[in-house]
């Protein structure tokens, strides 16, 4: 049978794809309950395994999946069990993990929620260049040992976030929204962007720069490039150590795009300072030095949405959900030809 179109009463066949933690952490019963008065919602228990009988019996009927992390990979074998499948909508950022060529020789419409996910990562990143500008860690730390505030007068000139240089290294969803962050603040922002033009930077309000300028001329760079092959080890040792001393390097993308090797030997020797939410690898070996290094903040992949942001990928979610029940189309489409720029 022909499944029918998008459009006014039109309510998809919908089921929930990923694991058991994301749902009982992404989807609570009352955005359950969002979910079931715009689409037949197969009941739970979610479909974590997508070879396994159920999951084949609940397949076959579905018009849309509900997916989110740990959702198993979408592959011809399952396309092959959800002939009616037309359209997925993702709870988190990244489709890579399980959307495959097969669903978009397919024509299967996909959606993410990185737009909503983009928004609690600029603003660690905004707090972070902020906070690590006025040196609160280090002078919190020093007045916890201390218990005297010393001379406030004889501050160094250097610390302070008026006039500093931050400069985003690519114009992601989370680059572009730092940078809307940065604008009420008395700051000038540089990017470098291969793929910015000279008028895009305009209208984004910063100045567009080469790399090598980039992390010279910045007091504080903030990498917010994706993961890809072109990628791996962008942020190199001669980049680095072209930092002005004291400089803040923030990374909240993924930790193989900055040497590791050169990021620790800058750090340890007290060149430059950094705040990273990811390494390579993920967690860093207990001995690693950058632990015990006082002018690293290391923080445990928490940047993204945690906690009661978990709510707004749900929305988010739900929201696309209703336009492409109605016909209307997804507000945030993810592309086939735009998956070599994503992360």
């Amino acid at each position: 049978m022909t499944p029918h179109a998008p459009g006014p009463g039109f309510r998809p066949r919908a089921a929930v794809a990923m694991s058991r933690d994301a749902a009982a952490a992404v989807l609570d019963r009352h955005t359950l309950d969002a979910f079931r008065r715009v689409c037949d919602l197969a009941p739970g228990p979610v479909l974590d395994d997508l070879s396994a009988p159920r999951a084949r019996s609940v397949l076959a009927d579905v018009d849309l999946l509900i997916t989110g992390w740990g959702c198993p990979v979408l592959d011809a074998e399952v396309l092959r069990a959800a002939p009616r499948l037309r359209a997925v909508v993702h709870t988190a950022g990244s489709v890579r993990g399980h959307v495959t060529d097969a669903c978009w020789e397919r024509g299967i419409e996909v959606s993410s929620a990185a737009a909503a996910n983009a928004l609690p990562v600029a603003e660690y990143t905004l707090a972070m260049i902020l906070l690590s500008g006025k040196r609160v860690l280090e002078r919190a730390r020093d007045f916890r040992e201390s218990r005297t505030r010393g001379n406030w007068l004889r501050t160094p000139r250097g610390v302070g976030n008026y006039r500093s240089t931050v400069g985003i290294l690519s114009a992601s969803l989370i680059g572009r929204r730092v940078v809307e962050l940065l604008r009420p603040h008395d700051i000038e922002v540089l990017l470098h962007d291969p793929y910015v033009s000279d008028v895009d930077a305009a209208e984004l309000g910063v100045e567009r720069v080469g790399l090598a300028e980039l992390f010279a001329r910045c007091d504080t760079v903030s990498v917010h490039t994706p993961l890809l092959p072109t990628t791996r080890g962008l942020v190199g040792r001669s980049l680095i150590d072209s930092m002005p001393a004291g400089a803040l390097l923030v990374n909240t993308s993924r930790g193989a795009v900055v040497d590791q090797e050169a990021l620790t030997d800058a750090a340890v020797a007290g060149r430059i300072r950094a705040v990273l939410d990811v390494t390579d690898p993920e967690v860093l070996p207990a001995d690693h030095p950058l632990w015990e290094c006082g002018n690293v903040l290391i923080t445990p992949h928490l940047a993204g949405s945690e906690g009661n942001e978990w709510r707004r990928l749900a929305d988010l979610a739900l929201d696309e959900t209703t336009r492409w029940a109605s016909g209307t189309g997804f507000l945030h489409p993810v592309r086939r030809e735009r998956l070599a720029f994503l992360a």
